[in-house]
């Protein structure tokens, strides 16, 4: 299910018609559990920082792990590489990132998707044990 939300107040509402209209949909942890109920994984836009390159919405990807019951993959903002580790962090592992306007393979020049998939299999190995990953983690994730 795709979400695309905006920060009103302390929270996110859901919105539509190209992000111009706010619903009253409010993206709670309570909202989540319902809608989780009809689809296997969210895919949650945040409008506001949306193709800007500009950074993530930490609080929304904080937000969105809190909750954590099925797959979520997180769009808008993202600027760097490092970023797929700040939202593994703020997220415990539990929120995906996907890269836009700034990855290469889209004409951005600020991700390489080959770094992309580097931080994908460091994760990997550190998750299985393997030796040598928690030095290619370190070494993908430093500012």
């Amino acid at each position: 299910l795709d979400l695309s939300c905006k920060k009103v107040g302390d929270g996110w509402v859901v919105a539509k018609d190209r992000w111009q209209t706010l619903t009253d949909l409010e993206v709670t942890h309570a909202n989540l559990d319902r809608l989780a109920e009809h689809c296997c994984e969210f895919l949650v836009h945040a409008a506001d920082v949306e193709g800007k390159c500009q950074g993530i919405d930490e609080a929304l990807v904080a937000h969105l792990g809190a909750w954590g019951k099925i797959p979520i993959t997180y769009a808008g903002g993202a600027k760097a590489a490092r970023d797929l580790a700040r939202v593994h962090e703020l997220s415990a592992g539990r929120v995906h990132l996907t890269f836009g306007s700034a990855l290469d393979v889209f004409g951005g020049t600020l991700v390489r998707y080959a770094d992309c998939v580097a931080w994908n299999r460091a994760v990997s190995a550190a998750q299985r044990g393997e030796a040598g990953a928690q030095e290619a983690w370190d070494k993908l994730c430093a500012p």
